[in-house]
């Protein structure tokens, strides 16, 4: 493989970046975080219409632009820099990826469309009050009823939760674990926002009371797909934790040059120095983990689910570690409410727990190289 990426996709992560440098400054972050929705409408449209973000790595025959993961982790990277507060990971990430590997020809046809053209918000709800992200924690029931399905149970921190148009629900039914297609808008189904700790990435509350919903792929088989978009997904999150790692880093040692004190630059001083040391030698690690990771998905390798909990974990631990010491370096203002030091701490807290923390990515790792 070959980590230098080619001329198109730095052009790609270049034009995101004027995108996003325009439409998701820190202004307009601290904005939407303080809405319910937690983005912005025209912004979502103009990611679908104007760069086609949305549909990068869905198949062309479901209406995408076929382009692999690589390219996908080029947009999420710069995404994490800019703390882009939109739908953009549980729509892309999560759900189409659910769908993708469902293996239901049907599903995707009906579904993937909506999402390439940016029309649908869509998410996929796994975990529950037990926050497991393995499916033993998975109680949400699923019943035959007439020529359909419906659901009872409830799921919790589900990303974008309360503003998707399309939710795919694992439930467990008679036969195992499935998946299940449910409106935003359907009877029966309750959804509450949460209060949380990252008010740049949104969570909800997912009550399901006689919930119509539709069978995607086999009943009783979704653990397959469904363990591989969980894969995909940590990947895409680590890619994002890059991209934050790398801005806290920059920040840090451009603040280290420019506060002065006792009559010289903070980053002359030793202790300062190897804080940035440090960060440097785990940003870059952390991107070789991440990158390496999205090539073994871009060409469905063997390898891709040890390279997503050995990525997921490294880069989790990384971009902690970057945003703390961050705050460090810039001492007592880097803790104040004005000072975006703290929008990347707590994103990274947020990403480090968003499916499985560190040690249950290294417990699954030791598991999968047989250990």
């Amino acid at each position: 493989m070959n980590f230098a990426f080619s001329d198109e996709q730095e052009e790609l992560r270049a034009s995101v970046r004027r995108f996003l440098a325009d439409k998701s400054p820190e202004t307009e972050v601290r904005r939407l975080m303080d809405t319910t929705e937690g983005y912005d409408p025209a912004v979502w449209s103009q990611m679908a219409e104007q760069l086609g973000l949305q549909s990068l790595t869905i198949p062309e025959e479901f209406g995408g632009s076929g382009f692999t993961y690589v390219e996908l982790i080029v947009v999420l990277e710069e995404m994490g820099a800019f703390l882009l507060c939109a739908p953009f990971f549980s729509t892309v990430a999560l759900a189409a990826n659910a769908l993708m590997t469902s293996g239901d020809d049907g599903a995707k046809k009906e579904y993937l469309p909506g999402i390439a053209s940016g029309e649908t918000i869509a998410t996929l709800a796994i975990t529950e009050d037990n926050g497991k992200w393995d499916f033993s924690g998975i109680e949400c029931a699923a019943e035959k009823k007439g020529d359909g399905w419906v659901l009872d149970g409830h799921k919790m921190f589900v990303l974008d939760g309360h503003v998707a148009h399309l939710i795919v629900v694992a439930a467990r039914t008679a036969a195992g674990v499935s998946l299940f297609a449910v409106d935003g808008d359907a009877a029966g189904l309750t959804r509450t926002p949460l209060p949380t700790m990252d008010q740049t990435r949104k969570q909800a509350r997912l009550e399901f009371s006689g919930t119509p919903a539709t069978l995607i792929g086999a009943d009783g088989g979704a653990e397959a797909g469904l363990s591989k978009t969980l894969d995909l997904a940590a990947i895409a999150l680590a890619a994002e934790q890059v991209g934050g790692a790398q801005r806290v880093l920059d920040a840090s040692v451009e603040y280290a040059k420019t506060r002065i004190q006792f009559g010289r630059p903070i980053g002359s001083f030793q202790a300062i120095k190897h804080k940035c040391a440090d960060m440097l030698l785990e940003v870059e690690s952390a991107k070789s983990a991440a990158y390496y990771a999205a090539w073994a998905a871009a060409e469905d390798s063997d390898e891709l689910p040890v390279v997503a909990s050995l990525s997921k974990s490294y880069c989790s631990e990384a971009y902690f570690h970057a945003a703390a010491e961050n705050i460090q370096i810039h001492g007592g203002i880097g803790f104040t409410w004005e000072h975006p030091a703290h929008l990347y701490f707590k994103r990274a807290k947020s990403s480090e727990l968003l499916l499985g923390d560190p040690s249950y990515h290294r417990e699954l790792l030791a598991q999968r190289i047989g250990i």
